[in-house]
């Protein structure tokens, strides 16, 4: 189980369920524990086919005590508390990604709130999985029922070992191992409206219309309102309903940052015209509130009064103010949005059922699908409601009773009476409608987790107020008898009720390949293991990702747990997986997938897969991927995710472009000269901060090491080079050694403090001396013009606390550099103060020669010089003689940057080079948690888009294993769940290539067997109409027209021209190789055609 990540109360609440009802009974941390020991023990009635049985006991069960051996004692974590001292802080190296979506401030409402989740069937079980991952502080888990062989299709809590035990007490103790700071109650009683008032939200997948309505009520009209939300997911179909009261207040309706932008110039008019730096473009809309500051001139604009944009343009907009008796403007200013909270007036579920408004669309495809939805889950709460059951899969009888019923309550609609409904996909409904999907429980999972959270917090902008999605092009193409659908009595016939034994039958001896095993890969892993995926006897999944488990995977990669931190994580997720479904055939490895592997991951193994599966958070890595199932013809199902953000694209050999067909454009990067002299944002003092710390610490050590390993050859190198880049290496060797090597941590002190000065006065006097305030460019305009701002010198004092923590920070890793011991004292400010006080700083003296980089397309702030050369020889000679004063076999510790251990030092001494430099430039600064999201690059991440991602995936997983769907059966995804938006689109079909009667794609590739010399290939190419000028392999030229000795080779084997030739090595593992050819047709137009694969063996 997890550590504590916040401290308890004195006391926690145990819910006893007695026969009249459930009470509450304050009791001591230690009796708690036993309590929980006892309630994780425990099972339901022996009657297992009772799904309303009532007589269980309901415990409140905690993980957040250990129990100590030594007096039966109990061993508590310290109180985390805040820098001003409120106590229940965050655990920031744990919630890294999430507080990078979420921010502090909805992470402790977060902390604060109590969820009841009812219904513990897949559905039940995603949610809880979510919430619990993201930090509720309690989660309560209702469900009467007990567990059936139908519900291990979609829940991965329970195992056959749990078949006839109360579903919410056996989910009690694999949940709370997911985060044990989250208290985890259950009830297993019939629920009351009274008990309602405990929870700041509550969800409900698995109750009737009617009791739905009389629990809405109660929360609508709750003081203050309780967020209700009712979730259903029946086969192939989904639906979630909101209600979150008569006055819900979104505190930040997009998640995003404010917009800015810097001002260039502004108008004494009526509407006045602010136009604004082409630096970026503006983000501001009509109608925006906006603040000023730091504008000169026109100072009456930095009152802090919000004021409204109007005709808003890229990089321009108006405010509705007159400003011609105001001061002209003269330089500078910022102008900032103001965020505004929304109030949403929802609806109970009683009035939303007959005046549902406008329903949230996914597929426009679909546009009237959702209406009919609507009818369609009522529909069949009147058939549960009269026959007690659901109805059966397959039976005509039962979808005629339920269409029945459906117009029945389509022709008691007032105003909103759908027309022509859809037979079919009603009967599709009917029949599997008992069935939860693990896919469709998951997606909804994502869905609705998402929205408690935003109900608890105010975050971001909830579903208002009905959702309804389908996916019935996952069915098979073939139609499924009735037959094809009855139980098996197998953990998958929930499965088998929706799509057939036929397709689990595809699913079972599938031969899949999962690359990764993250947050994305552990979602895959449950869900395919739930499926059935792999688990037959001619199936086998592949998984592989080289990471291990880091502290701050264990909010999202719901796999792994803390004693799991630092083994491989593709090991632990298959362990963890298998657990799932023992059934599942499955092996784990930790190569990369790369050209380096390719030796692992080879042509049979690639040939052998049925469909290969993202998992990955890079795009080299899936530029790699996607390469090679175009050149093995395999379908590639990608995902990835963003925050709330997430996305789906499915490459389907000749039926989609490939992943690599469509490029995002690349990230615009800052000027270096911006970076190094002229920042203006937080960013341009980060990005800087990680480059000074990786220079000074990993880069000039590295380089140290290699010089004093072979001086002779590194030197060599180096006079080779000849240039600025190795000038300026053997520089910082030289200075590394010699002038700043340090023997003593007084040294190291030293080092900082002198590094202070340069960085925050000196390196700022000199840019100042060469540049004034009043200097102008060529054309007259003034240098320090919008967006650079003026810098400042820094005064070092020991009375301000940043300082010292900038000192501390670059002491301590400039001593690990050396090997040089850390004296405890330095953690105390006033003994650091007086060590930093014996450091004699030496006055500045600017330069009148410096060469200060201005040119915004500069690469490089070395400057080139002729006697570069002399130079290098120079330093070489003054390295050799400094070597002689080295102790024997001296070496520096190269440090490597890690964002994620807050005791290392890395981000207190980036987050201090960022935050004075800003100092500096008059930026407003950033606190070391920001700093790490920046100059760490860290990438938002949640659980909940996570679960969505994947599960819309496995959707399109069942075509893929299923074949013969064409492409508008298949569907791309994008979802930003803050919105919420939901667009589905069919996949874009490959560009096609047309020469004489023939045409192929990128999916194509044409394989020439029988290991054929070089005058059978190009024959072979000149039956279809192509004449070859050109034959090459890798960058060694095989064959060319234009030269007269590439005739002699005509008679050659290729193969024997790619090793005699070329000296090329195919290793034994290879049956084949390929070769690129040019081509032209006979009116010499060039033809782009398909690689050639050549088999010689």
């Amino acid at each position: 189980m997890l550590p504590n990540k916040r401290a308890g109360g004195d006391e926690v609440v145990v819910a006893v369920e007695e026969e009249k009802g459930t009470v509450h009974t304050p009791i001591s941390k230690k009796q708690c524990l036993i309590a929980c020991t006892i309630a994780s023990a425990t099972t339901a009635a022996a009657t297992t086919g009772n799904s309303k049985s009532t007589a269980a006991a309901a415990v409140s069960t905690t993980a957040t005590e250990n129990y100590a051996s030594s007096g039966g004692g109990i061993s508590e974590s310290p109180d985390m508390t805040l820098s001003n001292g409120n106590p229940l802080d965050i655990d920031e190296d744990l919630h890294s990604r999430q507080l990078a979506v979420y921010g502090r401030e909805t992470m402790r409402r977060l902390f604060a709130s109590n969820v009841l989740v009812s219904g513990m069937q897949g559905l039940g079980a995603e949610i809880a999985k979510n919430l619990i991952l993201a930090g509720v502080k309690s989660v309560t888990l209702h469900d009467e029922g007990v567990v059936e062989l139908w519900d291990l299709s979609s829940n991965f809590i329970f195992s056959e070992d749990d078949l006839g035990k109360y579903r919410a007490l056996v989910s009690v103790q694999k949940l709370q191992e997911l985060n044990n700071s989250v208290v985890i109650s259950t009830l297993t009683t019939e629920l009351t409206k009274e008990q309602l008032s405990d929870f700041q939200a509550v969800v409900f997948t698995d109750i009737s219309l009617e009791k739905a309505i009389e629990f809405d009520d109660y929360c609508h009209s709750h003081q203050p309102p309780i967020s209700f939300i009712k979730s259903e997911v029946r086969g192939l179909f989904g639906c979630v309903f909101c209600d979150f009261g008569p006055e819900f207040t979104v505190f930040d309706v997009d998640g995003k940052d404010p917009h800015t932008g810097i001002i260039a110039s502004i108008s004494n008019d009526s509407p006045a015209f602010v136009a604004c730096v082409d630096d970026e473009r503006l983000e501001f809309q009509d109608g925006d509130l906006v603040v000023f500051s730091e504008v000169h001139g026109m100072t009456e604009l930095n009152d802090g009064k919000p004021r409204k944009v109007k005709n808003a343009r890229p990089y321009s907009f108006s405010i509705d103010e007159d400003t011609t008796s105001y001061a002209a403007y003269q330089k500078g200013g910022i102008v900032t949005q103001v965020k505004q909270p929304k109030v949403l007036n929802f609806k109970p579920l009683r009035e939303a059922l007959n005046d549902p408004g406008d329903f949230l669309l996914s597929d426009f495809s679909k546009f009237d699908r959702p209406p009919l939805l609507h009818l369609a889950f009522q529909a069949l709460d009147k058939f549960i409601q009269e026959l007690g059951r659901f109805p059966v899969a397959g039976s005509e009888d039962d979808a005629q009773k339920f269409i029945s019923l459906l117009t029945d309550v389509n022709n008691s609609s007032a105003d909103g009476r759908v027309e022509g409904v859809d037979q079919k996909l009603l009967r599709h409904f009917a029949s599997g409608s008992r069935a939860v999907l693990n896919p469709m429980a998951a997606m909804f999972g994502g869905i609705v987790g998402q929205e408690v959270v935003k109900a608890c917090s105010g975050k971001f902008h909830p579903l208002y107020q009905f959702f309804y999605f389908d996916s019935v092009e996952s069915l098979p193409t073939e139609p499924l008898e009735p037959s094809d659908l009855k139980p098996l009595n197998s953990r998958y016939d929930a499965q088998i009720s929706v799509f057939g034994s036929k397709l689990q039958k595809k699913l079972e001896d599938a031969k899949v390949f999962i690359v990764g095993s993250g947050a994305l890969g552990c979602e895959f892993l449950k869900n395919v293991a739930l499926m059935g995926v792999c688990c037959g006897k001619q199936g086998m999944l592949t998984i592989t990702d080289d990471d291990v488990i880091e502290k701050s995977n264990l909010t999202r990669q719901f796999l792994f747990r803390d004693w799991n931190i630092g083994q491989a994580k593709s090991t632990v997720a298959a362990s963890a997986a298998a657990l799932i479904n023992p059934r599942l055939n499955i092996e784990a490895l930790q190569n990369r997938a790369s050209p380096e592997s390719e030796n692992v991951f080879d042509d049979t193994f690639w040939e052998n897969l049925n469909v290969v599966i993202n998992a990955l958070d890079n795009v080299n890595a899936r530029l790699y991927i996607d390469q090679r199932c175009l050149y093995f013809q395999k379908p590639l199902l990608e995902s990835g995710t963003l925050g709330a953000l997430c996305n789906t694209q499915m490459v389907i050999p000749h039926l989609t472009e490939n992943y690599g067909a469509s490029r995002d454009p690349p990230e615009k990067q800052a000027p270096m000269c911006t970076v190094h002299s002229f920042p203006h944002n937080i960013d341009h003092c980060l990005t800087w901060a990680r480059s000074e710390f990786e220079g000074l610490l990993e880069k000039t050590p590295t380089e140290v090491n290699a010089y004093l390993t072979s001086p002779s050859e590194y030197i060599s190198s180096m006079m080779n080079a000849g240039d600025a880049q190795a000038r300026d290496t053997l520089e910082r060797i030289l200075e590394c050694l010699e002038k700043e090597r340090c023997e003593t941590f007084q040294d190291c002190i030293t080092w900082a403090r002198l590094r202070f000065e340069d960085y925050f006065a000196n390196r700022v006097r000199q840019l100042t001396y060469t540049f004034p305030e009043d200097a102008t460019t060529n054309n007259g305009t003034l240098f320090w013009s919008a967006p650079k701002r003026f810098p400042h010198p820094l005064l070092f004092s020991v009375d301000d606390l940043s300082h010292l923590h900038f000192i501390t920070a670059a002491s301590v890793l400039r001593a690990e550099t050396f090997g040089i011991s850390i004296p405890d004292w330095v953690k105390s400010p006033k003994k650091l103060a007086d060590a930093v006080n014996k450091v004699v700083v030496p006055d500045f003296q600017p330069n009148k020669n410096a060469k200060i980089v201005t040119d915004e397309k500069a690469t490089s702030l070395s400057t080139a010089s002729i006697d570069d050369a002399a130079v290098i020889n120079d330093l070489a000679m003054k390295l050799e003689n400094c070597q002689k004063h080295l102790q024997p076999g001296f070496k520096m510790n190269p440090i490597q940057f890690e964002k994620d251990d807050d005791t290392n030092y890395h981000m207190d001494l980036i987050a201090g080079l960022a935050n004075m430099r800003a100092r500096n430039y008059g930026i407003p600064e950033v606190d070391k948690l920001k700093a790490k999201f920046i100059a760490g690059r860290i990438i938002p991440a949640i659980a909940t888009s996570t679960a969505m991602a994947t599960g819309l995936v496995c959707l399109e997983l069942y075509k893929v294993l299923d074949g013969g769907h064409k492409v508008e059966d298949y569907r791309n995804m994008f979802a930003n769940l803050a919105g919420p938006f939901f667009s589905m689109a069919e996949p874009v079909p490959p560009k096609v290539i047309k020469h004489q009667d023939m045409s192929w794609t990128v999916w194509d590739r044409w394989i020439v067997r029988d290991n054929p010399t070089l005058r059978e290939l190009i024959q072979w190419l000149q039956k279809k109409g192509l004449n070859a000028y050109s034959i090459s392999f890798g960058s060694g030229l095989l064959y060319n027209s234009m030269f007269p000795r590439h005739r002699d080779r005509m008679d050659k084997k290729v193969v024997g021209l790619v090793r005699g030739v070329l000296k090329a090595e195919l290793p034994p593992y290879r049956r084949h190789f390929d070769v690129v050819v040019a081509c032209e047709d006979d009116a010499d137009n060039d033809i782009d055609i398909p690689q050639i694969s050549i088999y010689f063996r």
